[in-house]
């Protein structure tokens, strides 16, 4: 009997060990495998990020050379020297600017007019519109950083080589690829090296090639991809605790549940499955941004903006989650979304105050979705709210498909919607195509703003665009107005203005906003006393 107790507690220890052993080489398998795939997930987020900032350092950048290429002033003559260092000191992204001929630098911002041209090498990167690249750009160098510069015409910009700082902190690296438009070469701009395949480099996507994970996001704007990796046994290195976790779980769990929770796992921990479940849960928050007339500073209106925090608790811009439900196909949820928050929120208010107006972002594909306009009328129509209290604003880049455009206008007016063409100036819209668009309004890009008391060309089209939409009989909204300044500039013009932007207000949830607009409606009671 003895022997039969010793030989079951044998068989029994004999099965845990093995079943413990079983399921610590699950655990092991399972914790690597998830480990990787959240480590995936890390990976595309931060080359999302660094791709969005990509593009704004290259917009900036050509912003700036193209305003240097149209200086007023003599060619490295002190006042252009100065011009430079004013552009410089109100850039985010560049370190030096100067002019150069022929190969040869001339003069900088910093170093002033040197007193012998300064040969270059070669440049090591070429584009058909005359860009050209420089991985290094004598004398200015700093340590083992890579000093990337960009030349245009007669003028070359430094970025600041400290901007990588915040990257893809090791052991995760990353490299900016650029890409040559007439060949399809391509040159590796920043970064860490490794050995991947241009494939890899050049499209959207993930990839592990040998012991390294891969993740690519490519610009919609420029010829340029950003890359972010890191070595498999770093990956595990870094999240060792979690792996540990992982193992010991493993001798609790089964391989089959294993691989279920590895699946889901990574479905529900991507940005853009975050962001269909926020959707789907109601979960994007919606502020609005006041909007006055400049000339009595009284609240007319207001602009809702979709703001999304994601599962981490960290705040994603809308320029980055509105990119991805456009390029993921589900953009229009969020338009949805926004609009049945809004009447939500201000159906009382639009229905006491008819000649207040609340606008609404509309996407390029809901210009071209069927269901599109019959849901913005059911909407309206449970909410009891006219379609004159809800303007809509599409974006310069939303008209490019010219008669999808014009017919969805044409219907919007019809039901009484104004349409406004948002961040215009960026496009440079001529004449003849905002009359064919037959828009109400059109909202001045903060980017004109902001150069209001600056030298910057920018500043020189303001006019124009005034007197575009005076010609056209258009409304005219400014953007991005933080300043007394820039207030000023646009109440000297003929026709009434409206404004946004921080010196009136910030973006602010719907309960703040009524306060705010309480308080400015007992203002104006009291002016009227008063007089």
């Amino acid at each position: 009997m003895m022997h039969s107790f010793k030989q079951r507690v044998l068989v029994t220890l004999a099965a845990t060990v093995v079943a413990l052993a079983c399921g610590m080489a699950a655990g092991f398998l399972l914790g690597r495998y998830l480990t990787l795939k959240r480590t995936e997930i890390k990976l595309e987020q931060s080359a999302v990020l660094t791709i969005t900032e990509a593009d704004a350092s290259s917009r900036e950048s050509r912003a700036v050379l193209a305003t240097m290429n149209a200086s007023p002033y003599p060619f490295c003559s002190d006042a252009e020297i100065a011009y430079f260092r004013s552009l410089l000191f109100q850039s985010e992204y560049l370190k030096e600017a100067g002019r150069m001929r022929g190969g040869k630098v001339y003069c900088s911002a910093t170093l002033g007019r040197l007193p012998q041209p300064l040969a270059q090498s070669s440049p090591d990167f070429a584009q058909l519109d005359g860009t050209r690249v420089y991985k290094q750009f004598a004398p200015f160098r700093v340590d083992h950083l890579t000093v990337l510069s960009l030349q245009l015409g007669d003028s070359y910009a430094i970025f600041s080589p400290f901007l990588e700082a915040h990257r893809a902190a090791p052991p995760m690296h990353y490299i900016s690829t650029a890409i040559n438009d007439a060949n399809w070469q391509t040159f590796q701009s920043r970064g860490a090296f490794p050995q991947a395949t241009k494939a890899i480099l050049t499209r959207n996507g993930q990839a592990r090639l040998g012991g390294t994970l891969y993740a690519t996001r490519c610009s919609a704007l420029y010829f340029n991809c950003v890359t972010d990796f890191i070595a498999v046994p770093d990956a595990l290195r870094a999240d060792r605790r979690e792996f540990a976790g992982y193992i010991a779980a493993g001798g609790l769990i089964g391989a089959c549940f294993g691989f279920l929770a590895s699946f889901l796992y990574r479905r529900n921990q991507s940005m853009d499955r975050q962001l269909r479940r926020a959707i789907a849960k109601d979960e994007l928050r919606v502020v609005y941004q006041p909007i006055v007339i400049l000339a009595t500073r009284r609240i007319v209106g207001a602009e809702a903006l979709a703001r999304w925090t994601d599962e981490e608790g960290f705040e994603v811009g809308p320029d980055v989650f509105i990119r991805i439900a456009e390029e993921r196909g589900f953009v229009g949820e969020i338009t949805r979304l926004v609009a049945r928050r809004v009447l939500q929120d201000f159906a009382e208010t639009l229905r006491s105050h008819p000649d207040f107006r609340l606008s609404i972002n509309v996407a390029s594909a809901d210009l071209g979705d069927p269901g599109f306009l019959p849901m913005l009328d059911r909407a309206l129509a449970k909410a009891g709210v006219s379609a004159q209290s809800l303007a809509i604003e599409i974006t310069e880049s939303c008209t490019a498909q010219h008669d999808v455009a014009i017919a969805a206008i044409l219907a919007l007016r019809e039901r009484g919607h104004s349409v406004h063409i948002d961040d215009f100036g960026t496009g440079y819209s001529s004449l003849s195509y905002l009359h064919a668009l037959s828009i109400d309004a059109i909202k001045i890009d903060k980017s004109f703003t902001h150069a209001i008391g600056t030298e910057a060309v920018t500043v020189s089209i303001l006019p124009q665009i005034l007197a575009m939409a005076e010609t056209l009989k258009l409304g005219v909204i400014v953007e991005g107005v933080e300043t007394g300044l820039q207030a000023e500039y646009f109440e000297t013009n003929a026709q009434p203005v409206l404004a946004q932007g921080w010196l009136f207000g910030h973006p602010v949830p719907a309960e703040e906003f009524f306060r705010i607009l309480s308080e400015d409606e007992e203002k104006a009671q009291v002016a009227m006393c008063g007089l």
